[in-house]
Formats: structure tokens, C-alpha cells, sequence
């Protein structure tokens, strides 16, 4: 797959020293979660991984081992060993995921998360679309559109998330692609307390589809105006389901 760098730069930057370990675990875990590095695919070398994020290599490994025994990652041995994302990734337990009987986050912090993400993501398609996009980002973009569009459920939010979070990624802008994937998490631990509706994953391949033609047709506004719809859409299940 042809990637921008600006994804992998973005998370693999350094972290807070006061909060090493745990900085270090949850930035890996973006990675992961919101699907720039995919399942069976490997994870920076150690050293690589120490250098980046400007912590020692027992951090890394402390890190990898604890996402290792949470299901998250495996490693191999041997002349193509290394660390790679397990093939299937655990399911949110159910009291990890916000919903009608849970005592997770509230009303008010959904209408947050949601109007974080209009705000965000509308800009982001908007800027998008006005920037003169180079070969490999609009392959790239186009590679996570088509990777999403008819994805298997239990592969859908990975492939959703890394579709917004490339939208996004091709703005050129790092620290709203931080934003973007911060937000984004939040907004999965919302979908992850709905059930994926097949009429809904049916119509989101739809609006996924105008919107990536939109910002590859150079259209601002109606990038926007796609991107707004789309997010609409998702706000209305989780009120539903949520609220």
C-alpha cells in the first residue's frame, strides 16, 4: 500500500516523560486501533520504536509485552521476526464501551465528541479538497476508500477509522491529525456501545465514496458538505442508541 509518512510520523513522535509507559502503550495502541499499522502487520523494531518516541527500549518492550498479553500484538522469531499486529484484535469488553446500561461517559460527553468531530473532520474535508493532492496521496486515499467499502463487520471500524484518519492525513496538517485520531477514539468507544447495522454500513459506503470523489475532484464545499452529512448520520445512531 502506498502511504503518506505523515500518519506514521504523527504517532510515532516522542512522549511525555512523566507518563512514558503509559504514553507509550496508548500511542501503539492509536496505531493499532485506528488502523495505520494493520492486523499482521509489524511494528517498528524496538530500537526504532525507543528512538521515536524518545524513551528507552525497556519502555518499548514493557509496552509490547502488556499489549502482547492483552491479545493486541505477537511476537516471531527468526530472520523476519519482529513484533506484528495479531491477525484478530480483542473485541471492547462491555464495560469498556459506552451504552444504555453502562455507567460510561454521559450525554453531555457524547454532544462533545460530537461537535469536536463536526468541527474537525467537516475542516479537514474542506482542506482536503483545496490542496493539489500528489500521486501517492491520492492512491492513498482511494486504497482506504475501496479497503472500507464492503469490509467484513468485524473489520468495519478499523477500516472506517483509517479512512477518516487518511482524510485527514492528506491536509498535510500533523496536529490535526493528532486531533482527528484523539477524537476518533473517543467516537469508538460510542460505536462500539451500537451495533453495526447493515443498512447503515450499506449507506456510509455510499457518503464514503461521494466524499473521497469530492476532495479528489478538488470540490471544497462539497467535500464539506459530504463529510457534514456523513457525520449527521453517525450522530443520529448514537443519539438514538445512547442517548
Amino acid at each position: 500500500m502506498t502511504e503518506s509518512r505523515l500518519a506514521e510520523e504523527t504517532f510515532f513522535r516522542p512522549v511525555r516523560p512523566g507518563n512514558a509507559f503509559e504514553d507509550t502503550v496508548q500511542r501503539l495502541l492509536q496505531t493499532i486501533r485506528l488502523g495505520v499499522v494493520a492486523p499482521g502487520e509489524s511494528l517498528p523494531s524496538e530500537r526504532d520504536l525507543a528512538v521515536r518516541l524518545g524513551v528507552s527500549r525497556d519502555t518499548v518492550r514493557e509496552a509490547l509485552r502488556s499489549l502482547g498479553e492483552a491479545g493486541y500484538v505477537v511476537a516471531r522469531r527468526g530472520r523476519y521476526g519482529g513484533t506484528f499486529v495479531a491477525d484478530e484484535l480483542p473485541h471492547p469488553e462491555p464495560h469498556d464501551s459506552p451504552g444504555p446500561d453502562s455507567a460510561g461517559p454521559d450525554d453531555t460527553d457524547l454532544e462533545e465528541v460530537l461537535a469536536l468531530r463536526e468541527v474537525l473532520e467537516v475542516g479537514a474535508a474542506r482542506l482536503a479538497a483545496s490542496r493539489t493532492l500528489s500521486a501517492p496521496e491520492r492512491d492513498l486515499v482511494w486504497r482506504a476508500l475501496d479497503e472500507v467499502t464492503g469490509a467484513d463487520p468485524a473489520d468495519y471500524r478499523r477500516l472506517d477509522s483509517r479512512l477518516h484518519l487518511v482524510v485527514a492525513e492528506i491536509t498535510g496538517v500533523r496536529s490535526l491529525v493528532t486531533l482527528v485520531a484523539d477524537n476518533r477514539m473517543r467516537v469508538n468507544r460510542f460505536l462500539d456501545g451500537i451495533p453495526l447495522l447493515e443498512r447503515n454500513i450499506a449507506h456510509s459506503d455510499e457518503q464514503h465514496r461521494t466524499l473521497v470523489t469530492a476532495i479528489l475532484a478538488g470540490q471544497p464545499d462539497a467535500a464539506a458538505a459530504a463529510a457534514e452529512e456523513h457525520l449527521a448520520g453517525s450522530a443520529a445512531l448514537l443519539r438514538g442508541f445512547l442517548a
